[in-house]
């Protein structure tokens, strides 16, 4: 039998396992991969920004922002738009169909939470502390050996 912090890392590692596969289905569903849709939460979040900020943002490649925003573009979920003040920039924004599309994301999100955290309202405060802790240290241990 695992020790116990072991025992919790396994839970995590499954918990991310099984996440992860609902979220890939769930996104593929919507005709989305994930990095589409931490595009589509970026945008939504920060506003029209330009792709060299969503690039920043998402941990990309200004190439890959561009072939997200072209295939985005094409699904009719963002559009470019002339930047204000910058005649080279554009700004990547969401259609009225992506601001949808967002909202869908985030109303699914919540919806899910509630149904996993049903019940659970007095050890969820402790649980999401230690898992913040577990975040905070798993962060600082990967900017150590970066």
């Amino acid at each position: 039998m695992p020790d116990a912090p072991t025992a919790a890392l396994d839970l995590v590692l499954e918990l991310t396992v099984l996440l992860g596969e609902d979220m890939r289905r769930g996104l593929g569903e919507l005709g989305l991969t994930e990095t589409k849709a931490h595009l589509v939460f970026a945008v939504q979040h920060a506003g029209p920004s330009t792709q060299r900020v969503l690039a920043d943002m998402l941990g990309v490649t200004p190439r890959t922002v561009t072939t997200l925003v072209d295939e985005l573009g094409a699904a009719g979920v963002v559009t470019r738009e002339s930047h204000p003040t910058d005649r080279r920039a554009t700004l990547v924004t969401l259609t009225e169909d992506g601001a949808a599309l967002g909202a869908g994301l985030v109303a699914g999100q919540r919806e899910l939470a509630g149904r996993l955290f049903a019940g659970l309202d007095e050890d969820l405060p402790a649980f999401t502390r230690v898992l913040g802790e577990v975040v905070a240290r798993l962060r600082a241990l990967t900017e150590e050996s970066a």
